[in-house]
This record gives C-alpha cells, sequence and structure tokens, in this order.
C-alpha cells in the first residue's frame, strides 16, 4: 500500500510542477489560482511522501518520489509547455525509469 501512495505523491509533485509552469504565463488572479493549486499539491505530495517513509526506507522512497517527478515533469514540459523532445532527453529519461524500476525491485 505504501508504494501506491509513494506513486501517488510523485503524481502530485508533477502536479505542483504543472501548476508552477502555468503560474508563470499569466497574472493577477489566475497567478494567484495556480499558486494556489502549486501550494496543495506540494501539501499533499509531502504529506503523502511522509506518510510512505514510514515503512519505507528514506532512500529509496524519496529516490523514487524525485524520478517520478522528474520523468513526470519532462513529460508534462514536453506534451504542454512544447519544451524539445529531443533522442538524448528520451535517453535519458528511459535510464531514469529504469533506475526507479530497479529501486522498487531491490527495496
Amino acid at each position: 500500500m505504501n508504494w501506491i501512495i509513494l506513486i501517488v505523491a510523485g503524481f502530485c509533485e508533477v502536479g505542483f510542477t504543472y501548476c508552477l509552469g502555468r503560474a508563470k504565463s499569466v497574472e493577477g488572479l489566475a497567478w494567484w489560482g495556480w499558486i494556489a493549486g502549486f501550494l496543495v499539491f506540494t501539501i499533499i505530495s509531502m504529506g503523502l511522501l511522509a506518510k510512505a517513509t514510514q515503512s519505507l526506507p528514506i532512500g529509496t522512497a524519496y529516490a523514487v518520489w524525485t524520478g517520478i517527478g522528474a520523468v513526470g515533469t519532462v513529460l508534462v514540459g514536453i506534451l504542454f509547455f512544447h519544451e524539445p523532445a529531443t533522442f538524448w532527453r528520451l535517453f535519458f529519461i528511459f535510464t531514469l525509469i529504469s533506475s526507479i524500476i530497479g529501486l522498487k525491485i531491490v527495496s
């Protein structure tokens, strides 16, 4: 169950980076709305990470959480913010995913 909690925490990390990306392109009330979303996702993500580390090793949990956030944020950047999808970016995303899977297997 704690692995599921950790995965959800990682997706919430992607959520707060998405909100941050949207906030940089707007002003006024829209900016405050995206910042509110950023804060909500941050609190949920950190809370779930803390919950998951009650039974998972902190080093593994943090690496998996950060990896999910990093991969998800790069993919969100490519899909929603029109960032480049070069061979090397995709290659290193794949190696990061492989490393996350490896940590899960050995933990």
